[in-house]
C-alpha cells in the first residue's frame, strides 16, 4: 500500500494478506516470551474481529496479533497512547499489559492486554436506545478533549481516518455502482458529494476511528466498554460519528449530536463516513447474510433522513 496515488490521494491498494495463527502457535509465543503465563490456557475469542487474531488468555487478559503487516502498524501506537487516553475516558477500555515480537513462525509484534467483559452491541440488544446514545457521546466528548500534542496523524497505521473523506472516493463510486437497483443511486451519489464538499475547520481532535458494533461493549443493554484503538489517531473526528447512522436510532442520533453539539458540515462529513462503510459492506456482503440485512437497514438510515 503506498502513501499517495498519482492524483495525490492515498493509494489503499489490495486487501492486505492475512496470516493465520492457531492456538498451539500463541501458547508458545506466550510461554517463551513471557514464561511466567506459560502455564495459563489459551482459547480462541469468538468473532474475535478481522484486523487481528485475539485470544483468551487465563480469564483475565486477551492475546491479540495483527493478521497482516499493516495491522501490525498499530501495534506501537496502541502501547504508547491507550495508557494515557484510559485515564480521560469515561468508560473502560483496552490497557496494555506486554508486547511481544516475532517467533514461532509469526512475524509481527503483537500484545496482552488486559480482557474486558461485555457482549458485542448489536442494534437489537441494546436496552435503551436514548441512553445508549448519550453515553456513547459521552465517550465521544471525553475523547475531544484530550490534549493531541504529539498524538499520530492520519496515515498508513489507521487507513488514513481523520483524513479526507476523498481517499475513500473511489471505493463510494464503485460502491454505489455495484448496488445499482439494490439502492436509491441518485441520492446516495447526493449524500456523497455533500460530504466530499462539507470543509473541516481544521481543529484537531482524538478520535477511535472505528466505533462499529464489534468494538463496543454491553453490559446488560448499557455501553459497558470500547475496544479496538487499531484506528485512533488525531485530526478531523468526523470519522466517530459514522456510528449514528450504523448503531443509532433517529432519536438516540438527535441526542447524540445535540450532546456533541455537531455543526451541519461535519455532520454531513459522518454521514459521508457511514455510507463509505456501508456501501463497501454491502457490495462485499452475500445475498441474505447477515452483514447484507444490516447493511440494508443502515443504508435506509443514511438515504432516508
Amino acid at each position: 500500500m503506498s502513501d499517495a496515488g498519482v492524483d495525490g490521494i492515498p493509494d489503499l491498494g489490495p486487501p492486505p494478506e492475512r496470516v493465520v495463527v492457531d492456538v498451539a502457535q500463541v501458547r508458545r509465543l506466550v510461554a517463551t516470551q513471557f514464561p511466567h503465563w506459560a502455564d495459563l490456557p489459551v482459547e480462541p475469542v469468538a468473532n474475535g474481529g478481522w484486523d487481528n487474531w485475539t485470544f483468551h488468555l487465563g480469564s483475565t487478559m486477551s492475546v491479540r496479533l495483527p493478521s497482516a503487516a499493516e495491522y501490525a502498524e498499530a501495534v506501537d501506537k496502541e502501547h504508547r497512547w491507550l495508557p494515557l487516553l484510559a485515564r480521560h475516558l469515561p468508560v473502560p477500555v483496552p490497557i496494555p499489559l506486554a508486547k511481544g515480537g516475532p517467533g514461532e513462525g509469526y512475524p509481527y509484534a503483537w500484545s496482552v492486554y488486559r480482557w474486558l467483559d461485555g457482549e458485542t452491541a448489536r442494534f437489537e440488544r441494546i436496552a435503551d436506545p436514548v441512553r445508549f446514545a448519550l453515553d456513547l457521546a459521552g465517550f465521544v466528548a471525553a475523547l475531544h478533549e484530550i490534549d493531541t500534542t504529539g498524538g499520530p496523524r492520519p496515515g498508513r497505521h489507521n487507513w488514513y481516518r481523520g483524513g479526507p473523506l476523498h481517499t475513500y472516493h473511489r471505493q463510494a463510486r464503485r460502491g454505489i455502482r455495484a448496488l445499482d437497483g439494490r439502492l436509491d443511486a441518485v441520492r446516495a451519489d447526493e449524500i456523497w458529494e455533500c460530504a466530499l464538499d462539507a470543509r473541516w475547520d481544521g481543529t484537531e481532535r482524538w478520535f477511535h476511528g472505528d466505533l462499529a458494533q464489534g468494538n463496543l461493549l454491553l453490559d446488560g443493554g448499557h455501553l459497558a466498554g470500547v475496544i479496538d484503538f487499531g484506528t485512533c489517531g488525531v485530526g478531523d473526528p468526523s470519522c466517530d460519528l459514522a456510528v449514528a447512522w450504523t448503531l443509532l436510532t433517529a432519536d438516540g442520533r438527535r441526542v447524540f449530536r445535540e450532546r456533541l453539539s455537531v455543526d451541519d458540515a461535519t455532520w454531513a462529513r459522518g454521514r459521508g463516513w457511514a455510507l463509505w462503510k456501508t456501501l463497501v459492506t454491502y457490495a462485499n456482503a452475500p445475498d441474505g447474510s447477515d452483514a447484507a440485512v444490516n447493511s440494508r437497514r443502515i443504508l435506509g438510515e443514511i438515504l432516508g433522513e
